[in-house]
This record gives structure tokens, C-alpha cells and sequence, in this order.
């Protein structure tokens, strides 16, 4: 068998491999609401295993790390701010189905009674609609920042992350003289997801149905985020990582292809912000701290920059960490007697996973193949003065001799 042949032959392996793997896991994420319990039930690592509430969060993050990673891992444009499309998107969902609006009465699809004052508009509708609303606030955001570099970029782009939060909290009666977003009280009761007379958050198994409702959302964005960095599009955003001075030269237009980069990864923040004040009943202006854009960059810097699976375990775990891992661990060393509570010091335990990955593993846990190889293997081109020099010296010996 030849060389080639013998290559593309464990290429193929190596595929079949991954999709194995990856169906077992998607299998064993759906029946996860049925295990649960015997899960729970085991010695020991029972105590570890989240609740079906706690992996809705979960998955709502990780679906949003994900976005993100179009901005930072395809793009390589460092976004401080991806915490105002989340929010953006949840204040989308407030808007068209709740009571916030009580003088209009418009429902189209809604699973609450026609005689209800609001707007009451199909949840499922909602979660398209947050998502083209906030790929038109990236646009907005975008064509204004995205003409900077580097550190410049991060900072603008931070301060657009704390802009919406603040927005938020005052946009009310006192603060712009008409009640958008009720300040800092919220908007709630949103409606619940459901089909028909079948509304999930009436049944007994509500944080089941929203967990594979989650499933879906996730495995739509990851679905999504493959065929686009396969794509001519994705192509364009790697040039642009790599050298955006050369991806220039060969023709790539720069601000239309970072704008897309922005707009769509804004799409999967908005319509996980519209799902995730579903599942909560309402949009508060507390659930959208800055905090959340680190969170969420520290889970693309951990699963490998520019890697969707890699993403999508860095996601879960710190997600994880953050909801019940560091509090069922600060149980267990409280009771050996330690005092030592580790939810304070939550974002002190993270950087310090950063730091231990970026000096043993700066790739990631599952880096992307292309930042491996530049990584591990190095690039060996000799520059050009030295290649002049060496050649010199090599002509000046030889004369001499």
C-alpha cells in the first residue's frame, strides 16, 4: 500500500472514529434525563452529577461559548462585549411575549390566553427573531469597532459589553421617560415554551423538556459552526487570524468579513438569551454582568481556540464549576473538616486553570489542527537577512580558499 493511500486509509478511521464518538455522546446527552437519578444514586460520584435544571444552564453557555468562538477561534477578534448580545436577546424575548407592553393586546401562536394583555408571541418564533435582531445589533456594534486591531478592538468592544447592561437597568419611566425595560426590576413573567395547550413549564417534567429543547439549540449551533468554517466564509475568517495584512493583499474583503464573523456569532448569543429567560421567566438586568463575556472567553481559551468540540468540553466543564461543581466540592472538604469554601474564590480558580493550561497545554484540551501543528511543530522558514548573510559568508570562505 502506498504512502498516500495508506494516509487517506487512517484519515478515514480517524472520521469514522470521531463521528462514533460523537453519536455515542449525543445519544447519551438525550437519555440523561431518565439517568439522572440512577446516576445520582451512586456512591460517591453521585454527588457530582448536576441536576437536569443545572445542565439547561449549562448547555445554554456552552451554546453561547460556542458563538462566541466564531468572533475569537475563526476570526481571531478579541470581543470583551458578548455578554450585550445575551442580553439583547433576552430583553428581545421580554418585549413580544410578557406583559411588559399591558397596553397593547397582539398575540400570534402564544400559549397563554388571547384575553391576556401584551404581546404574546410564539416562544419558538421568538428564539429566530432574537436571533436576527441581535445579528443586526452586531452590525451596529461592529461597523464602528471592527476598523481597529488587537488591544484597541478588546477595549471598544468592552465597553460596548458594559454600555447594554447599564442601558438595561435604567431604560425605564425615570430614567428615558418610557418603560422598556422596567429598570431594574426586570421583565417578568415571560411565557414558556410549549406547543398548543401543552406548555412546559406547567408539566411535572418541565426542566427535562427544556433540557432537550437545549440539545437541539446546541446541536444546531454546532451543526452550523461546522459548515461555516468549511465554507468560503470560514476560509476567510482563518486568513484573516493568521495574517490580516496578507488575507488583505489576496483579495478578502476585511470589514465585510469581520462584520459577518460578528453578526453571526451575536446570532447564537440572542437566541440563547431569548431561551435562557424562557426557562427563567423573566430578564433581569442582574443576569448580564461583564463578568459572563470573561466566563465565556475563558471557556473558548480552555476547549482550544477555533476547536467547536474543544469549545463545546470547555463549556461544559467550567459551566459545571460554576453552577454546582464548586459548591459540591466546598461540601465535601467543609465536611473532612476543612474551612475552605471555594465559591469565593470561583473566578480566582478559574484564571488559575487558564494559567495552568497556557503553560502545559496552550492549545487547549481539544485543539484545532491547524494551531497544533503551528504549536507543536513550529515554523522553520529561515528569513531572508540571514539567508543574504549566510550566503555571504559562504561565498567569502569559498574565495578565500
Amino acid at each position: 500500500m502506498s504512502t498516500i493511500a495508506r494516509s487517506g486509509f487512517v484519515s478515514r478511521v480517524r472520521t469514522d472514529r470521531s463521528w462514533w464518538l460523537a453519536g455515542g455522546l449525543i445519544a447519551l446527552a438525550l437519555i440523561y434525563p431518565i439517568i439522572v437519578e440512577t446516576l445520582q444514586a451512586l456512591p460517591f460520584i453521585g454527588d457530582f452529577v448536576p441536576r437536569t435544571s443545572s445542565m439547561v444552564v449549562m448547555l445554554v453557555f456552552t451554546m453561547m461559548a460556542i458563538g462566541l468562538n466564531v468572533v475569537v477561534g475563526y476570526a481571531g477578534l478579541l470581543d470583551l462585549g458578548y455578554v450585550a448580545f445575551y442580553a439583547a436577546g433576552a430583553y428581545m424575548a421580554g418585549w413580544l411575549a410578557s406583559l411588559q407592553f399591558a397596553d397593547v393586546t397582539f398575540h400570534f401562536g402564544s400559549t397563554v390566553s388571547n384575553d391576556k394583555p401584551g404581546i404574546h408571541v410564539s416562544m419558538w418564533l421568538i428564539l429566530a427573531l432574537a436571533g436576527v435582531f441581535t445579528m443586526i445589533v452586531g452590525i451596529l456594534i461592529g461597523l464602528p469597532t471592527l476598523r481597529l486591531r488587537g488591544d484597541y478592538l478588546a477595549i471598544v468592544t468592552l465597553g460596548f459589553g458594559e454600555i447594554v447592561p447599564q442601558f438595561v437597568r435604567n431604560a425605564d419611566q425615570e430614567g428615558i421617560g418610557f418603560d422598556l425595560t422596567h429598570g431594574t426590576f426586570g421583565i417578568a413573567p415571560i411565557d414558556s415554551l410549549g406547543v398548543g395547550a401543552f406548555i412546559f413549564r406547567e408539566q411535572r417534567n418541565k426542566d427535562d423538556l427544556y433540557y432537550w429543547t437545549a440539545i437541539a439549540l446546541l446541536l444546531f449551533t454546532v451543526f452550523c459552526c461546522i459548515r461555516l468554517r468549511d465554507s468560503r466564509l470560514g476560509r476567510a475568517w482563518i486568513a484573516i487570524r493568521e495574517d490580516e495584512t496578507a488575507a488583505a493583499a489576496m483579495g478578502v474583503p476585511l470589514m465585510r468579513t469581520k462584520t459577518w464573523s460578528y453578526a453571526i456569532g451575536a446570532f447564537f448569543g440572542g437566541v440563547a438569551g431569548a431561551f435562557y429567560s424562557s426557562f427563567k421567566a423573566g430578564a433581569f438586568p442582574a443576569d448580564f454582568y461583564f463578568n459572563i463575556s470573561i466566563f465565556l472567553l475563558c471557556m473558548v481559551i480552555l476547549g482550544g481556540m477555533g476547536s467547536i468540540w474543544g469549545v463545546l468540553a470547555g463549556g461544559m466543564i467550567l459551566g459545571y464549576l460554576n453552577i454546582e461543581g464548586l459548591a459540591t466540592i466546598g461540601s465535601k472538604v467543609q465536611d473532612a473538616g476543612l474551612h475552605f469554601d471555594p465559591t469565593k474564590y470561583q473566578f480566582g480558580i478559574y484564571g488559575f486553570i487558564i494559567v495552568v493550561m497556557m503553560l502545559f497545554r496552550p492549545t487547549g484540551l481539544i485543539p484545532e489542527r491547524r494551531h497544533k501543528i503551528e504549536l507543536v511543530e513550529g515554523v522553520h522558514d529561515t528569513p531572508f537577512y540571514d539567508v543574504q548573510t549566510e550566503g555571504t559568508l559562504t561565498d567569502r570562505d569559498m574565495s578565500d580558499d
